[in-house]
């Protein structure tokens, strides 16, 4: 049988701290209707102005991945979109009273449980997916990505932090909801010390806290609470190519070797992603 689209049940939010801007930020999802796609709306704007999360729109991935269409600019999507990808949430609404989303501990969890507590409904129009019909391929200095086809989302992941006590990093999944609670959800995010103060001079990481991230330091990782992981890292490497690869605009079937990827370099993998979908 033809798998359908799906939305969500009934609205759901989370509450907190934004990362970068440091401001308290609430996001909500609502259902949205066949074909629409996951829409960011910022409703703190005149006009409560709209984004589609795709990567045609991403205008920013040096610290995380920012999309935005005239005025509605919208930071770090990633983690929320990592959850509705793997929820199998085709189309909906992300209402949003500020630039950013709260970071919440650091991973995607918060999301993936407000999304479970949403629901998931069935809807008329046939689900689109996105089959990857050749290999897809890109090089950028220690990065690499590699893209082949697949039935299912399968990651394998190689991270590499030289301050890291365990490095490098490296695991493989099949993305199902039950791994992706299990293991991949909880990671958190992270920042390397030494980065922290240039990161600070551009204006951002104001909601920073050990709540809400890991820190990488001379050999050790400083967190408020233990590792949920030993190879933590690794794992979020996981939980963002999730979210960036949903900026393609429908759920992934194939096979993805990601070797020290980031934010740029999994858009760019989206985008070719698109482009290959315009060509068929």
């Amino acid at each position: 049988m033809m798998e359908k689209q799906h939305t969500i049940e009934r609205p759901a939010s989370v509450s907190g701290i934004a990362l970068h801007t440091g401001a308290r930020a609430t996001l909500r999802i609502l259902p949205a209707e066949t074909d629409r796609g996951i829409i960011f709306r910022r409703v703190d704007l005149p006009g409560t102005p709209e984004v589609r999360a795709l990567a045609t729109n991403v205008v920013d991935a040096r610290r995380g991945t920012t999309i935005a269409c005239g005025n509605a600019v919208v930071y770090t999507v990633e983690h929320i979109m990592s959850a509705l990808h793997v929820a199998g949430i085709d189309n909906a609404v992300v209402e949003m009273d500020g630039l950013e989303p709260p970071i919440a501990d650091g991973s995607a969890m918060p999301y993936w449980e407000m999304v479970k507590a949403a629901g998931r409904v069935e809807q008329a129009a046939p689900a689109e997916f996105f089959h990857c019909r050749e290999i897809l391929h890109l090089k950028h200095g220690d990065t690499q990505m590699v893209m082949t086809p697949a039935e299912q989302l399968e990651i394998s992941c190689l991270a590499s932090f030289r301050g890291c006590p365990f490095d490098p990093q490296y695991q493989s999944f099949v993305i199902s909801p039950e791994t992706y609670e299990k293991e991949i959800a909880g990671a958190r995010t992270f920042v390397e010390y030494k980065d922290l103060e240039q990161l600070l001079a551009m204006g951002l990481v104001k909601g920073g806290s050990l709540d809400a991230a890991a820190i990488i330091h001379n050999g050790a990782i400083i967190c408020k609470e233990r590792l949920l992981f030993q190879d933590e890292i690794v794992r979020h490497k996981i939980l963002d190519v999730i979210g960036d690869m949903y900026l393609c605009g429908r759920r992934v079937k194939a096979n993805i070797i990601a070797i020290k990827p980031g934010h740029s370099k999994n858009v760019e993998l989206a985008g070719m992603m698109i482009r290959q979908m315009s060509a068929q």
